[in-house]
């Protein structure tokens, strides 16, 4: 891909890796802002390890999912770079 890319495969591309982040940011808020405030009360009902479940999401939780989406973009990366034949293999 060139910076004068008269297929549009540059735009392509950059839309899939918007639409990646968009995905990962989106799941990564919803999920800690969900657990850990909109349904702590329901959460924290429910104990786990001796923690209320809403704090532990708050607390661990949403580092956990952090680097489960950090996993989850670096292969959404990879598989995008492979399909537009950018990648670095």
């Amino acid at each position: 891909m060139s910076m004068n890319d008269p297929s549009g495969t540059a735009a392509a591309h950059w839309r899939a890796t918007l639409r990646l982040v968009t995905v990962c940011l989106g799941v990564w808020a919803g999920v800690a802002l969900g657990c850990s405030v909109i349904f702590a009360e329901q959460l924290d009902a429910i104990e786990l390890g001796g923690f209320r479940l809403g704090f532990w999401f708050a607390q661990q939780g949403s580092m956990v999912l952090f680097v489960l989406v950090v996993f989850f973009h670096a292969w959404g990366m990879n598989e995008i770079d492979r399909a537009f034949d950018v990648d670095e293999d």
